[in-house]
């Protein structure tokens, strides 16, 4: 669906922000950008959709490339930026106006949405709050139907039960035919949601892995235990001790997203090895 080959990006010369960066992301996927606050995710997904544009490298949509911005491509992909600007109109006539410029736009599916996330159809996104328009134009990107949709930060000025719902509404609108990602720094609200985590650090994807490989490869447990010379990561915390082990008795265990991400942003290289081995095998 996606292919990103051999992509740099910099701002300046003297600051470089992607080197010959590669990624592939495939449909039926829920994937969850990580990365640390300046680490490029939003620019990343900007280059993704034609919006910034790399000084090498290339990037594509179902083989198309998206540098010219081809109306057949833009048809089929919805960006939601993390910094929204809202017309002043009701989110009814707003969805009658710009629906139109995606051919599987759904108003049945928008009005459906814009209930389940309490947005009044009547009121003026303009004088909604951050939180409510923010739900509006997340019910609109829904509505879309677009094989491709990408949100930056999409539960930044979301209460708890509106990061519920969108969760839900994420879950529920997935398809064999979609490709949703989603970008974020706020790691512990994607847990529940992704099924594959994408990590951006020191200017590379250094991880693009279903979660499932993650838990067949690494243990995470809330103790040492005996093992304290097998542990590869850990941290304290007010209930005791979080760890990573290498999965080598195949046992289950809940992935901890934030854990696994402290891990890689601190360099640890031992787990970087075991997910970049996995990786190489995987494409042999």
């Amino acid at each position: 669906m996606v292919a990103i080959q051999n992509l740099s990006f910099s701002y300046s010369p003297k600051q470089q922000l992607f080197s010959q960066l590669n990624l592939r992301l495939e449909k039926g996927h829920i994937y969850g950008l990580l990365g640390k606050n300046g680490a490029g995710k939003s620019t990343l997904l900007k280059n993704m959709i034609g919006l910034a544009f790399p000084s090498s490298g290339s990037c594509t949509i179902n083989s198309r490339s998206v540098a010219s911005r081809p109306v057949a491509v833009l048809a089929e992909v919805y960006f939601l930026s993390e910094d929204i600007f809202v017309p002043a109109l009701t989110p009814l006539v707003f969805a009658k106006r710009t629906g139109c410029f995606y051919p599987n736009f759904s108003l049945d599916d928008f009005m459906n949405y814009l209930k389940l996330l309490d947005i009044d159809t009547n009121a003026v996104m303009t004088k909604m709050s951050f939180g409510q328009q923010k739900k509006a134009m997340i019910a609109f990107g829904l509505a879309t139907n677009t094989n491709l949709l990408i949100m930056d930060e999409p539960t930044n000025g979301l209460d708890i039960p509106s990061k519920t719902q969108f969760r839900k509404l994420i879950a529920s609108v997935l398809t064999e035919e979609r490709c949703i990602i989603i970008s974020t720094h706020q790691v512990r609200d994607l847990d529940s949601l992704i099924d594959t985590v994408v990590v951006l650090h020191n200017r590379q994807i250094v991880v693009n892995r279903p979660l499932e490989d993650v838990t067949n490869l690494l243990a995470f447990t809330n103790t040492t235990d005996a093992n304290a010379d097998k542990v590869l990561y850990a941290e304290e915390n007010v209930r005791g001790t979080k760890a990573i082990f290498k999965n080598t008795a195949s046992q289950f265990s809940k992935p901890d997203l934030e854990l696994l991400f402290n891990a890689i942003i601190s360099n640890n290289q031992p787990i970087l090895e075991i997910l970049k081995t996995a990786n190489n095998e995987q494409h042999i």
